[in-house]
């Protein structure tokens, strides 16, 4: 039987416009909600920001099965061209894509980029489901970027943002993202989730057993991630009601380079690993896993580093808006895919 895409998932792009629109809302109607809430502040950090972005990633990082990371180095072909789709090919096309859209204005530049360094951790499981890829491997490779990008994100994008575009001279501008800032995001706004995702998984299935884990448990809390998502969103939004009027055509502006973005990299991701032979199962889950991103991740650091204000921000919040609607179509491409080829 095919599986479907969930409620709550199939019309996330509504469920963010109304979030937005909430916001919106919020700040015209109820202008004291904007004091209260950047009175919860310690810091920098806004508290009940910080807890809606920390929930949104946990349900993702409780997961993840670290215990098929030894299998992965068992298929060192279909692994290398994993971690060249995940680490290489789509952080750069996705640099690319934010110069030739954005190059006039880099704040959205900037946004874009964190988005294309923070690789898939949690959505991927859906799209490889759906395209009937291999479910273990899917999450071998979750289990691998979490890895990856607790390690590596902080450079990544001290490398694509502060040292790339000056050093390729694509721009008058001063783009400076300061790598402690970054560091600091990635530990508490991944560290922290992971770490409570790890421990849960571990002592949970100690006691509990595996099957109770995977059937109640985790069922249980995946839909706290869309609701911290919609939570921050209607946060950002009711503290940004005086830029309402440049959203639309900005979302545009945002989206077209997203969507060229996953487009191209499903199928560049698709047609390597048909071309080195790799079975359809297994080929879908590294191209899922390649296209997908991890909109948390890029979402918290741009909240963290630049402001709940920030256009950093904002193409953030565009990134889910997005996706959902081209993942769907991508499922139905890569299932055309497979009976053409197989």
């Amino acid at each position: 039987m095919q599986p479907k895409l969930k409620f709550l998932d199939r019309y996330l792009t509504i469920w963010i416009f109304l979030a937005m629109g909430t916001g919106v809302c919020l700040e015209y109607f109820i202008p004291s909600v904007s004091n209260i809430t950047n009175s919860l502040s310690v810091g920098t950090t806004n508290i009940p920001l910080a807890i809606g972005l920390i929930l949104m990633m946990y349900p993702s990082l409780a997961k993840v099965d670290y215990s098929l990371l030894p299998m992965a180095f068992k298929d060192k072909k279909v692994l290398s061209v994993s971690l060249l789709l995940n680490w290489i090919v789509s952080p750069i096309l996705m640099f690319v894509l934010a110069i030739i859209f954005l190059r006039d204005e880099p704040d959205y530049m900037i946004g874009l980029i964190l988005i294309g360094l923070a690789r898939c951790i949690a959505m991927v499981i859906v799209w490889n489901d759906l395209a009937k890829g291999n479910s273990e491997y899917a999450a071998l490779l979750i289990a691998l970027n979490s890895i990856f990008q607790l390690v590596f994100y902080s450079f990544y994008v001290w490398l694509f943002i502060n040292i790339l575009p000056q050093k390729l001279g694509l721009g008058n501008f001063n783009i400076s993202v300061p790598m402690k800032d970054v560091a600091e995001s990635v530990f508490i706004y991944l560290g922290i989730p992971f770490t409570a995702g790890f421990l849960s998984r571990y002592f949970l299935i100690k006691i509990k057993g595996k099957d109770w884990f995977n059937r109640k448990f985790i069922p249980a809390i995946s839909p706290i991630t869309l609701y911290a998502l919609l939570f921050t969103i209607v946060l950002m939004f009711s503290l940004k009601g005086d830029k309402i009027l440049e959203l639309p055509g900005d979302v545009i502006k945002v989206a077209v380079p997203l969507i060229v973005y996953f487009i191209l990299t499903f199928f560049i991701s698709f047609f390597i690993g048909k071309a080195m032979k790799v079975p359809y199962d297994k080929n879908a889950s590294i191209a899922f896993t390649a296209t997908g991103n991890n909109f948390e991740l890029a979402i918290a650091v741009a909240i963290a580093v630049f402001g709940i204000h920030s256009p950093q921000a904002f193409v953030g919040v565009i990134g889910p808006l997005v996706e959902v609607p081209i993942l769907i179509l991508l499922v139905k491409v890569s299932l055309h895919l497979k009976k053409k080829y197989d």
